[in-house]
């Protein structure tokens, strides 16, 4: 039995009661006599107290790019949190890695693969949302999936689900963007600009309520998929970002918005330092709770990223701490909070000393044009989406518009049902506003 699963939550009653917590060097020491590897090790649990049971985990931990061929290994994880019914977060969490997959090339190399990756999420997430939309159910869900491929990190989301990424010198980094409305001006723009509109709930007299939200729908998030009832402009199109981690490691904490809506980033990251990933992830969703009460389902993920003794930059053995060292160990990673650390959205400037995060891509924009990659000239008419093989007398080569096809000659290619669903996306193929009477 690993030692992050050696608590028994129940056994706790009443008021939360604080765990003694433990120092770094322990904590690797017990995990390393278990699992001896050049790789780092990926620990995780999570915590659900569930009001309406839409909110469901992923957690694949040992998947392969290559089968049989375990150094091409990498592990996934991910939030989904439904709404509108369940079926639109169990058919994503059952089929979007599948989809995300089936867009990475096959026979390329580890670099090639992350390098790709970003592009193959926002395909991935795409298709999943129009097979979902085929299945004609009106169903809804945030997304948020998060691959880990030794220290390099590569998150994907729509809605309002989020991860947050805490290292060793406590330097926070929040690797989501949240696609709530009333948080976000771009969005809201977008919206409207795609044919939606944006406003609160009106009740008698006309007096505006609640949050902002998109109508028809009245969903209050601007990205998401299925909820194929609410509108185009509703898009699965993900933010992705990936970063690499120091060499020290670091913690991820992927929550639905029962989480966030209790607790700043910075607050979840203080109330689990010094916890292994079960308690961790059970101190997060107590203490949300006992911030609002049960108004959601309530889920908390924890994943720790933890390297070997190993120095793996300058590929010297490191001893173990002294008891001495180990206390200030403890206080770097999920121990005493760094002076710096701001509130959520704000990292704060990481002890150098134990290395801090480097951003390797970042990219939030709607347009798939921006997202998906240019058709390859050895393969030109396989959908970037769906990557379904279109022959060439059904691409638009033989549009009569020389310009429209030569733009699309330059961009991605899509199928006939993929360009649709792009269009529509954007707002091109809504009716045409009817002339105000003069």
């Amino acid at each position: 039995m690993s030692a992050a699963t050696a608590i028994n939550p129940d056994s706790v009653s009443g008021p939360i009661g604080r765990p003694p917590l433990v120092p770094l060097a322990t904590l690797i020491g017990r995990e390393l006599r278990e699992e001896s590897s050049d790789t780092p090790i990926v620990k995780y649990e999570y915590y659900n107290y569930a009001k309406r049971g839409e909110d469901l985990v992923l957690i694949k931990p040992d998947c392969l790019r290559v089968p049989n061929d375990p150094s091409t290994s990498f592990s996934v994880f991910g939030v989904f949190d439904g709404h509108n019914g369940v079926s639109a977060a169990v058919y994503s969490k059952e089929h979007l890695l599948d989809h995300v997959m089936s867009a990475v090339p096959e026979g390329i190399s580890r670099e090639e693969w992350l390098q790709t990756l970003p592009r193959a999420l926002v395909a991935g997430f795409v298709k999943c949302d129009i097979d979902f939309q085929r299945r004609g159910e009106v169903s809804g869900t945030t997304a948020t999936l998060v691959v880990i491929d030794g220290l390099t990190v590569t998150v994907a989301s729509v809605g309002d689900s989020r991860c947050i990424l805490v290292t060793p010198g406590g330097e926070l980094s929040l690797l989501t963007v949240d696609h709530r409305l009333d948080d976000n001006e771009d969005e809201v723009n977008r919206v409207r600009a795609s044919g939606g509109e944006v406003g609160r709930l009106n009740i008698c007299g006309g007096q505006e309520v609640g949050p902002l939200r998109c109508w028809p729908g009245g969903l209050c998030l601007s990205r998401s998929i299925g909820d194929m009832d609410v509108g185009e402009f509703i898009v699965p199109v993900p933010h992705v970002k990936q970063v690499k981690l120091p060499s020290t490691g670091g913690r991820l904490i992927i929550a639905s918005d029962g989480i966030w809506d209790a607790m700043k980033s910075d607050v979840a990251v203080k109330s689990c330092r010094g916890l292994f990933t079960k308690e961790a992830a059970r101190t997060i969703v107590k203490n949300a709770l006992r911030t609002s009460g049960l108004k959601d389902d309530t889920t908390c993920l924890v994943v720790d990223v933890i390297t070997t003794v190993r120095n793996v930059t300058a590929g010297a053995e490191l001893s173990l701490p002294s008891p001495k060292k180990a206390q200030k160990l403890k206080a770097l990673f999920f121990g005493k909070r760094s002076h710096s650390m701001g509130d959520e959205g704000k990292a704060g400037r990481a002890s150098r000393s134990v290395g801090s995060v480097e951003e390797l891509f970042e990219e939030g924009s709607a347009m798939l044009e921006e997202r998906l990659p240019s058709r390859a000239s050895s393969d030109p008419f396989r959908c970037a989406i769906c990557q379904v093989q279109q022959s060439p007398t059904e691409d638009l080569l033989m549009d009569s518009d020389t310009e429209k096809s030569q733009n699309q000659l330059d961009g991605p290619f899509l199928c006939t049902d993929c360009r649709k669903k792009k269009d529509a996306m954007e707002g091109k193929n809504r009716p045409p506003k009817p002339p105000k009477n003069r």
